[in-house]
Formats: structure tokens, sequence, C-alpha cells
């Protein structure tokens, strides 16, 4: 339920690419390359590959790189829509955690319904994933995060989300 940031630096083939893909953002160092090489070795890939990298890049370009096995670097791999950000390997770990803080200064119970609701809308249809938006939405009403956003907001101030 907690967002996941998969942090990205050299070479992310097979099972390592099928981590990443399980990631809700994926950050790259300039350097990085990616690959389902898996069909060079007369198999698939069998942790999530075939389905994860689908949904997030598309049928034909998934389609090339599991029936190709080839390599594509991190330009590449943005461009597709794998990667949400490419920064020079020396600043990953710093962008990275940037990032991560960012995040984890956002209101807990909220940030686990944004993912589900998000994660839902690839399982369904628009009108499944739209009710089910309503009733997160109205879910987060009844907790103390939201109402401590609304008055922090109000007053100006940074929120203290307590996960409540």
């Amino acid at each position: 339920p907690k967002p996941v940031i998969a942090m990205i630096n050299g070479f992310c083939l097979g099972g390592g690419n099928e981590i990443a893909l399980a990631g809700d953002r994926r950050i790259a160092g300039e350097n990085a390359k990616f690959s389902q090489p898996e069909i060079n070795l007369g198999l698939i890939p069998g942790g999530g590959g075939t389905q994860r990298l689908t949904l997030l890049i598309g049928e034909g370009r998934a389609m090339e790189m599991m029936l190709t096995g080839d390599m594509i670097d991190a330009e590449t791999a943005l461009k597709f829509g794998l990667l949400n950000h490419i920064y020079p390997s020396d600043e990953l770990e710093a962008k990275t955690m940037e990032l991560a803080n960012k995040i984890a200064d956002k209101a807990p119970i909220a940030l686990q319904l944004a993912k589900e609701a998000v994660k839902f809308a690839s399982r369904s249809n628009l009108d499944e994933g739209l009710r089910r938006e309503v009733d997160l939405f109205a879910l987060c009403f009844s907790t103390e995060d939201k109402q401590e956003g609304v008055a922090a907001f109000l007053e100006k101030r940074k929120p203290a989300f307590k996960g409540k």
C-alpha cells in the first residue's frame, strides 16, 4: 500500500527489470540499460514482465523488447514511458531521496488510497474506476489527516499528517 520507488543504476535486465516494473515510480541513472532477455534462453518473463511492461509501455514496444531480447538505454526507456526520470549517476541517489521525502510528507492514508485508485484503473473499465474513485475519495473525508490538511491550508502552514 505504500508508494515504491525503484532507483536503477546500471543494468536492469530480466527479473531485475520486473522488480523495477512493480514499483510505482522508476528513476534511473543516465547509464542504465533495460532488457527482457529471457527469449535468448528459450524462456519468457515470469515475474510479471509480460503484464506490467505491456501496461506501462504498450503492446508494440513490450512485444519488441520481449521478442528480440534487445537492450534499451535510459533515454529510450524514458521515451517509452518505462522511466519517470533520468539523472546523472552521481545525483541519482540524492534525487531519488528528494522524491521519496516529498512523497513521505503527504497524508499516508491518502497516498495509499490514491495508489489503490490508480492501480484499479488498469484492472477495470472507466465506469468501475470512477465508482471506486468516488468511494475512496469519500473515505478520505473520514480521516483526521483530511481535517489536518484543510486546517493547515486555511492557516497557511505545513500539515502534520499522522496517518489517521
